[in-house]
Order: structure tokens, then C-alpha cells, then sequence
């Protein structure tokens, strides 16, 4: 979407796909505001392409940068580069002292973002988070649109991305796919292990789903698919897309079955900003912190004394929070 004047702006976008996706209501808001507002995405390859699914996005600018790299000198040069498009505001969305970096040396006069890690010399709107005000990841994201902190009225705008009905004809041939009663399972978690249902209790759902005539796909990135042929050796005739997809390519996909069933991971929080019911497993994180956004979702989780513990891999050794949790609880909110 191009403006034809108006101010113009840099989002400092994170770097995990989940966090991409929560960030899209704050465009939002920020066009409401400004609708001449000038919107650029500076994002690393992780996130950069979800930034094109989004309307209010003007242009994209993408960087190498792996998650954690600092890399300093990368950065250095992309800002200088990024100093020829003469910003007027940057919004700093990751808390790191590496992620402020850019905008200043791209010289960009006010840049706006939550104070995180001692950032005193690089952002001059600095926020201080009150996490009882803004307990939602959502909610910390959105405040930034407003000089005074304010959040929307409730309900809050979700998350919006748009499907590519060309790419998404392309897909549907090249896997030799049909839209019709489809349950996609999306069985990883980038995050780690403690994010992850056991891949034994998606295949006991996956059988469930084809045992009552409907299609059951499989999905996720490179790193999942040794969970994804697990599942497809366990449940025949399960179609298994993983490692084969681009996450453009997931989410055009996603757009057109019928529920989607996942970790709270990346692909939850898509399928669910292209408005697909979503059952979202939550395991060592929260949904109190980052739900699945959207009127179709729905959380399922443990009351345990040990969760949540926001680890990459459960402290304790054993997983109940996930091994404990039964396919028989998903598929009582599949309709079969």
C-alpha cells in the first residue's frame, strides 16, 4: 500500500514469526492515526516476508541476522543504508540493545520503544513497561502507537494477513492438494521442546481425523520434519508438506482448510491472522502472554503447580504439562 505523503516510518521488526504476526495490530493502529503514515518494515529473513501479507506495509527491508546475532558491524551498514529514505519515527518492537541500533545510526529523529535492555543513548521515547498494565505481548506492542501508552477499547483489533490467491493456486497443484475438509496439524515449536505435544499424540488425532474421511496435512519448517514423518508413519495417509513449504506458502495453505491444530508457535499465531479456527497447545509458556488472536481460537492446556516455566526444555525432565495432556481433550473441539 503506498501513501502518497504524510510522515514516514521504520518498524524494527522481531525475529520470531509469532511475534511478527502480534505486531500487526499496532500498523494498525498506527494508520488510524496517521492514515498518510508512510510504512517501512526493517525485518530479519526470518519475519521480513510476513511483512508483505500486510497491507499497511509500504516497503521491506530485509537484513541476514540470525536470532541473537549482534554483529555489529552488519548493523552499522544497515542503518547507513537505511539513512537515504530520511525517516521521521522509528518503532523499536524487540527489546534488545542490538535491535535500537539502526535507527539511530540511520538517523532517524525520534525513535519510540520500551526501555529493555539500558537503551538510554538509543531510543529518545522510551517507554517503561508496567507488565500489570500491559500483561498481553499484544498489549505492549499496541501502546507503542500512542505517546501516552493507551491501548484501544476491547476488543482489540487482531491480526490480519492477507492469503495470495496466485501463490496459493500454484501450491494447491504442486502438492496435488484438495480444500476440502482439511485439519492441518503443526506439530513444531522454533522455540524448543517445551512448546511441544508429542508427536505420538498428533498421529492418535491424525488417525482419528482420516478414520472419519477428512484430510489431515502436516506442516511445519525444515526443523520439523522428523516430527511431521513420525506422525505420517504413525497415521497413513496423512499428507506430509513439511520442509517442502515456505512460510508464505504455509500461510496462503492455512487460509483455505478447515481448523488448525498446533503448538503455540509461529504457525498458530497464522493461522489465526488469516482466520482460521485454530486449537493453540500450550505447554511451558502462557496463554495469559501471547494467545492465538482471533474469535475462532482455542486454548488447551494443564493446570500444573510446575507450569508456566518459560523454558526452551522442561526443568523438570518429564514434560506433563504436554505428555499428560490427551489427544482425546483436542479432539473433543474438532468436529468431526
Amino acid at each position: 500500500m503506498a501513501y502518497p505523503s504524510g510522515v514516514k516510518a521504520l518498524i524494527i521488526a522481531p525475529a520470531w514469526v509469532g511475534d511478527m504476526v502480534m505486531a500487526q495490530p499496532l500498523l494498525q493502529l498506527l494508520v488510524t492515526r496517521e492514515p498518510n503514515l508512510d510504512i517501512h518494515v526493517a525485518a530479519p529473513s526470518a519475519t521480513a516476508a510476513l511483512s508483505t501479507r500486510m497491507l499497511e506495509v509500504n516497503e521491506v527491508h530485509t537484513f541476514e541476522l540470525g536470532h541473537g546475532e549482534l554483529n555489529v558491524r552488519k548493523r552499522l551498514a544497515f542503518g547507513r543504508r537505511l539513512r537515504e529514505h530520511k525517516f521521521d519515527v522509528a518503532y523499536v518492537l524487540p527489546n534488545s540493545w542490538k535491535s535500537a541500533l539502526v535507527p539511530l545510526i540511520a538517523g532517524i529523529e525520534r525513535r519510540v520503544g520500551w526501555h529493555g535492555e539500558a537503551r538510554y543513548m538509543l531510543l529518545n521515547d522510551r517507554r517503561r513497561l508496567n507488565a500489570q498494565v500491559y500483561p498481553l505481548m499484544v498489549e505492549r506492542l499496541m501502546a507503542l502507537a500512542s505517546p501516552e501508552g493507551n491501548l484501544p477499547a476491547k476488543p482489540y483489533p487482531s491480526p490480519i494477513l492477507q492469503p495470495n490467491p496466485e501463490n496459493l493456486a500454484r501450491c494447491l497443484e504442486a502438492f496435488s492438494l484438495s480444500a476440502e475438509n482439511v485439519t492441518v496439524l503443526c506439530p513444531g515449536a522454533e522455540f524448543g521442546a517445551a512448546k511441544k505435544w508429542p508427536a505420538e499424540h498428533y498421529a492418535d488425532v491424525a488417525r482419528a481425523i482420516l478414520a472419519a474421511g477428512q484430510q489431515v496435512w502436516l506442516m511445519g519448517s525444515p526443523k520439523d520434519v522428523d516430527d511431521c514423518a513420525k506422525i505420517a508413519q504413525l497415521a497413513p495417509g496423512a499428507q506430509n508438506l513439511a520442509g517442502h513449504t515456505t512460510l508464505l506458502d504455509a500461510l496462503d495453505l492455512l487460509s483455505v482448510v478447515d481448523r488448525v491444530v498446533c503448538n503455540d508457535s509461529g504457525l498458530m499465531h497464522v493461522a489465526c491472522a488469516v482466520g482460521r479456527p485454530t486449537i493453540g497447545i500450550f505447554g511451558s509458556t502462557s496463554p495469559q502472554f501471547t494467545p492465538p488472536l482471533g474469535e475462532a481460537a482455542v486454548v488447551v492446556e494443564q493446570t500444573l503447580d510446575c507450569r508456566p516455566c518459560f523454558q526452551r526444555t522442561c526443568p523438570l525432565g518429564h514434560l506433563d504439562c504436554l505428555r499428560t495432556l490427551s489427544p482425546h481433550t483436542i479432539l473433543q473441539h474438532l468436529d468431526l
